[in-house]
């Protein structure tokens, strides 16, 4: 169940808000709101009689001030309580985000996913607490009623035989999908790239297992379109797209490139079942490659896709991440910064960041973890299906909104990077899951 408390303003991780989070008011900080009518000479008298300084005005009536040194916010707010010409004092309050999860990320602490998960963080990441507040307040906690479809190696959703469901899924959190590697209707996972891909998207919360996932209401549908080896042929991903767009699903995460050399000419079948995804009102997000390289390779450069490339902890193109004119969305992907001239986000001399942290295999099929290793475009495409999922569930863009109008509104809401506006290297910048969620004015 949802714990909720306060309406989200600073909608940050516990471990990465600002200084100020730590108490329950902006040190030194008061808010002041004074009578109609009060004159400017008037607000300054009451200002310095009670030792306060450095006004900001925030609304028509109301002041930020600052508390003088050797003062406390307490006296200075009992002072102007006293004054005819003030309407109200009190400390600038700081809310939190309502709802943070229990997951213990690597350690055994209530809550331990934060100091792992930075690719959910405000600043560094999407801002998931946001977008889980606006989800929940829509009705909707974590895109709850949205189908995302992974096309992928398969996903550990059940346990039968040699293979074991994930301990971070539970098994109604699965819509019926189907194999195309070994034609049968069990798409599970030999390889470990598509549980990790499902785990960003719907990966469950609360249970004092792992870590979070960003659409954790979702429903996901597996199937099965890459073998062991991560290898996939163009039958099986053309006959999984066309599965997954006629067995409803709303959302459809491809993380997975062909060779950049391949043309559409070369590819007409999987263009044709991308065409039918759209057609029948499915939204298609594709990873953008990893070879660095500054054209996209398909299904991402197709124009019925939502291309994502990857942005490291530091909001930083990641080096491996190709990009170009027609790139999408950024979003986190993990790894050593590219050389990018004239960004100050961009330190690869630092080193590595760290990499995005899943629940998946960590030996064999029946043992999961927490894995190092997992950096690519293959783990941001799923933080954009994720929110596309959040975002359709929360009802901002209306009951059953069009691919078209969720790939532009994740681009208007996503937080600029690099020279001003859409550029080759971040698209139309950094996903900002909060600010896709938030209602519409």
């Amino acid at each position: 169940m949802l714990r909720r408390a306060l309406l989200t303003a600073c909608a940050a991780l516990a471990a990465l808000c600002p200084a100020a989070s730590a108490a329950d008011h902006v040190p030194g900080e008061v808010i002041v709101r004074y009578h109609a009518g009060t004159s400017a000479h008037a607000r300054t008298a009451v200002e310095r009689a009670a030792g306060l300084e450095r006004p900001r005005a925030f609304a028509a009536r109301s002041r930020v001030l600052r508390v003088r040194a050797g003062d406390s916010v307490a006296a200075a707010v009992a002072r102007l309580r006293d004054r005819r010409d003030v309407a109200s004092a009190a400390p600038n309050y700081v809310a939190r985000a309502a709802y943070v999860p229990n997951d213990p990320g690597s350690g055994i602490v209530p809550g331990g996913w934060q100091a792992v998960q930075w690719n959910f963080a405000p600043r560094t990441g999407v801002d998931a607490p946001g977008a889980w507040d606006h989800a929940a307040q829509a009705g909707r906690p974590g895109g709850a009623g949205v189908v995302v479809a992974v096309l992928d190696t398969g996903v550990a959703y059940r346990t039968s035989g040699r293979y074991v469901r994930s301990p971070d899924f539970s098994a109604d959190q699965f819509r019926r999908g189907y194999d195309f590697v070994d034609e049968d209707p069990h798409p599970d996972d030999e390889n470990g790239h598509g549980t990790h891909v499902a785990s960003t998207i719907a990966e469950r919360v609360d249970n004092g297992i792992g870590v979070t996932g960003l659409a954790y209401g979702a429903r996901i549908m597996p199937v099965r379109v890459l073998n062991a080896h991560g290898e996939g042929d163009i039958p099986a991903i053309a006959r999984g797209i066309r599965f997954a767009a006629r067995h409803g699903a709303d959302v459809i995460n491809l993380s997975f490139e062909f060779g950049g050399a391949l043309q559409a000419a070369d590819i007409p079948e999987i263009l044709s079942a991308l065409r039918f995804a759209a057609g029948r009102g499915v939204l298609v997000v594709g990873a953008a490659g990893n070879a660095g390289s500054t054209a996209l390779p398909y299904p991402a450069r197709a124009r019925e896709v939502l291309s994502v490339g990857a942005i490291t902890e530091r909001g930083c193109m990641a080096r491996y991440s190709n990009h170009g004119a027609g790139l999408d969305l950024v979003a986190p992907g993990g790894g050593r910064d590219a050389r990018v001239p004239g960004d100050a986000n961009c330190r690869p001399e630092l080193g590595a960041g760290r990499d995005i942290r899943q629940m998946t295999f960590i030996e064999g099929l029946r043992r999961f973890g927490l894995p190092a290793g997992y950096v690519g475009t293959s783990m941001a495409a799923p933080h954009v299906s994720a929110t596309a999922a959040l975002v359709i569930a929360a009802g901002v863009l209306g009951a059953a909104p069009a691919p078209a109008a969720i790939e532009a509104h994740l681009r208007a809401t996503a937080r600029d990077l690099g020279p001003r506006g859409r550029d080759r290297h971040y698209g139309a910048g950094a996903l900002d899951a909060a600010a896709a969620t938030a209602p519409l004015a």
